[in-house]
């Protein structure tokens, strides 16, 4: 494919800008309306852009000084699972103002015992009625504490395998027994929390999918996951990279003849990692248009991942003692990384490995679902939860 951008009398451009011109400082919910949130998605909520016409939505609304609203938990992971695994009354009611940005989501479902064996969690939901009493704790709960609604699975059955007593519902993030505490990172910002639910009252009709089949429906919210964070089609020299360039066009001239050759080399690879890493995730988006992501998500994160964190270093390396500067501050900030300094980046970028599922278990999903490598052992994968020792 040529993923170079069209003219500027491309069809799309025209029909991007006669909307900008009728809507120079639009709203998020006008954004949202006109589809330019999600481009991709069929209408109403998108255009069915394919991934140029992306590239030129991006474009035009970058030119024009237009940002999406700032709910990427909730746009990147929250609706497509809604989407595929909601009802029609579920639709209308949280789609439109995820994409409007008026409600924000956070995702409830590692906990303290239950990382990368998630499905081995043990925060318990019991029937009651039309209603589910539910208790436990969740942990790394991104934005948690702005957010409106959470994508909760819990253990609704212990006495069936693992994986399959599961279910999935919408948690009020406000309702009567939720408590959020804050978990301070190494930059000093509190992004990341622990959620306590206790005696939780969660209506069935928030219920995503069946009883009992919350994995496959989390399967949907962790490969969107994966996918958001790997990123979707982008510009050339766009991203973490633009700024190791900007840093190398201001400090090459004042490195010595050697010293300068090992940066030139250095970045030059960064520039080559970055630009395979943005044409496999436009292919992929092509690939994956009008359907669920596969396991191309795992790819896009994995070296996304790995190639944001040796950027980071680059960027910190390159500026010398200046990368060092960091002032820590502790706010709870509404998004994540939303620190100013390089370096307040480059510690930031230290989770990138670990969150959306560790390096580690990107490579076994792709050993096993794409190279076709035998599976690692599980020997509690038929054994009822209740029997597993713990």
């Amino acid at each position: 494919m040529d993923f170079d951008l069209p003219p500027d009398d491309h069809p799309t451009r025209r029909v991007v800008r006669d909307w900008i011109a009728a809507n120079p400082h639009p709203t998020s919910t006008q954004l949202a309306e006109a589809g330019y949130v999600v481009p991709h998605w069929p209408t109403p909520w998108g255009v069915e852009a394919d991934p140029i016409d992306q590239l030129i939505i991006d474009d035009e609304l970058a030119k024009a000084g237009i940002s999406r609203p700032g709910n990427h938990i909730g746009i990147g992971w929250a609706a497509p699972t809604i989407f595929l695994a909601g009802t029609p009354e579920q639709h209308e009611r949280y789609l439109p103002k995820i994409f409007s940005g008026e409600e924000i989501w956070c995702q409830l479902f590692s906990e303290p015992g239950s990382g990368s064996d998630f499905a081995g969690l043990s925060s318990s939901g019991v029937r009651d009625g039309d209603e589910w009493i539910v208790n436990g704790q969740k942990v790394w709960t991104t934005l948690a504490h702005v957010s409106n609604f959470g994508m909760l699975l819990v253990r609704t059955d212990p006495d069936v395998p693992k994986h399959k007593g599961l279910s999935y519902f919408v948690l009020d993030m406000h309702a009567p027994g939720v408590e959020v505490r804050p978990l301070y990172q190494m930059t000093g910002e509190a992004e990341f929390n622990e959620v306590f639910l206790t005696d939780v009252r969660v209506p069935d009709r928030d219920r995503l999918g069946a009883e009992g089949e919350g994995w496959r429906v989390a399967t949907t919210t962790l490969m969107n996951e994966r996918v958001a964070l790997g990123g979707g089609p982008a510009p050339r020299g766009s991203g973490p990279i633009a700024e190791l360039m900007a840093v190398w066009e201001r400090r090459r001239d004042q490195l010595d003849g050697p010293e300068r050759a090992v940066w030139r080399d250095r970045v030059a690879g960064l520039w080559e990692r970055a630009e395979v890493v943005r044409l496999t995730n436009q292919r992929a988006s092509a690939a994956a248009r009008g359907g669920n992501p596969g396991p191309e998500g795992s790819v896009a994160k994995l070296a996304s991942a790995e190639l944001n964190q040796a950027i980071a270093s680059a960027v910190v390396d390159l500026l010398g003692a200046e990368g060092m500067l960091h002032e820590p501050g502790y706010p709870l900030t509404r998004s994540a990384g939303g620190m100013a300094s390089r370096s307040g980046r480059f510690l930031r970028s230290r989770a990138n490995t670990i969150e959306g599922g560790t390096s580690e278990i990107m490579r076994n999903i792709l050993g096993e679902r794409v190279l076709g490598l035998p599976g690692d052992v599980r020997v509690d994968k038929d054994v009822p939860w209740n029997q597993i020792p713990r």
